[in-house]
């Protein structure tokens, strides 16, 4: 089933910050992102022939939900995900010399650079 609505950090994050309003902690979170990552594992194992391949699990799932929680955490404890994300990027692009940055990609409108994937979003 495909989805024609378009999905900010910002609304996420206010979305998110609603759900876990009822007093759940930081660490209460983390330890469900820490299972996330582990299930993502277990798909990349199965995906690349490591484990055998049970067909129950789903990548796309697996990592909706460890960005489910990353973007929790951060909701609750006030972090602006695009800000940071954007201020990062900025200081990586310095750091190893990279070019465009986020923020210069986001100016222009993805007009002038071409993504070697698909948008599907």
């Amino acid at each position: 089933m495909e989805n024609d609505k378009q999905l900010t950090f910002d609304e996420l994050q206010r979305y998110l910050a609603l759900k876990y309003s009822g007093g759940h902690t930081s660490s209460a979170l983390f330890m469900k992102l820490v299972e996330e990552i582990g299930e993502v594992a277990e798909v990349l194992n199965q995906l690349e022939g490591r484990k055998e391949n049970t067909e129950k699990t789903s990548l796309e799932k697996e990592l909706v939900d460890v960005i489910h929680y990353v973007v929790a955490i951060a909701s609750i404890n006030h972090i602006d995900l695009t800000n940071a994300i954007i201020e990062k990027d900025r200081e990586a692009a310095i750091k190893y010399n990279h070019s465009p940055n986020l923020e210069e990609f986001l100016e222009v409108k993805h007009k002038e650079y071409e993504s070697p994937v698909e948008s599907h979003f």
